[in-house]
């Protein structure tokens, strides 16, 4: 998986269609069922797209094999039958979560200088508002290793990986924009720019004095903020302490 993560694209795409084409012949092959064998020839499909590096990459990992199947004419569905990759799909991918952020990796160190800006007492409780497979909680728990974490997703089936991946966190598949933050001393976003005035007025009217905002690589413009650290190249970590005034 890291290999194909490395290659230079769009290998990584042709890759998973291929593999994806590939399972699909065995899996008939083998006397599987046509609608059973499209389902897990795109659900590999989907779960390689996970590996794509931006939200665009991802679509095109994930839609590409029934897309090419489709238009190679090669399998005969009923007209209904198309449906099944496209409802895999919007499974891991809710609409109103591309409205946020798909799927944004954290990077392995990006959190590792926060504590030096932003200490945090043992047992204090710190949200990944958005956490995806888990990447962002990971480096939270490199960063403050006594902190009790948690974690909230949209997509059901990335909430119950999550929670896989991370036993030792407590994640919930909710809607971050619904929670209460008012009970957590820090709240982490990995989202986009298009979102970030929406959590910028959250965290003005929830959060409790003292707690931080942390969102990595996103500015929340109109705010001064309370550190940049360098996170990683391309991604700097931005901190906040809304209720305490130094960040309007």
């Amino acid at each position: 998986m890291n290999l194909l993560k490395r290659l230079p694209w769009p290998l990584p795409a042709l890759l998973s269609w291929g593999l994806c084409w590939l399972a699909l012949a065995l899996l008939l092959r083998a006397g599987v069922g046509t609608l059973a064998a499209l389902a897990a020839a795109t659900a590999i499909g989907v779960a390689l797209s996970l590996l794509g590096t931006n939200w665009w990459r991802r679509l095109l990992i994930g839609a590409g094999f029934p897309l090419s199947l489709l238009l190679a004419g090669g399998l005969a569905l009923p007209a209904w039958g198309w449906l099944l990759p496209m409802a895999l799909l919007a499974l891991i991918y809710p609409l109103n979560a591309w409205r946020d952020a798909p799927l944004f990796p954290t990077p392995a160190n990006a959190l590792n200088e926060l504590p030096g800006v932003a200490p945090l007492e043992p047992g204090a409780k710190a949200l990944d508002a958005g956490c995806g497979l888990g990447h962002g909680l990971d480096a939270l728990r490199q960063a403050y290793p006594l902190a009790e974490l948690h974690g909230i997703e949209w997509s059901r089936p990335l909430a119950w990986l999550c929670a896989r991946r991370c036993p030792w966190a407590h994640v919930e598949r909710g809607d971050i924009w619904q929670a209460d933050w008012s009970g957590y001393d820090l709240v982490y976003l990995f989202q986009r720019p298009e979102s970030m005035p929406r959590a910028m007025e959250k965290a003005r009217v929830e959060l409790k004095p003292g707690a931080y905002l942390v969102s990595l690589e996103f500015e929340a413009v109109g705010w001064t903020a309370l550190a940049k650290l360098g996170g990683t190249r391309e991604k700097p970590v931005w901190v906040y302490r809304p209720i305490d005034g130094a960040s309007i």
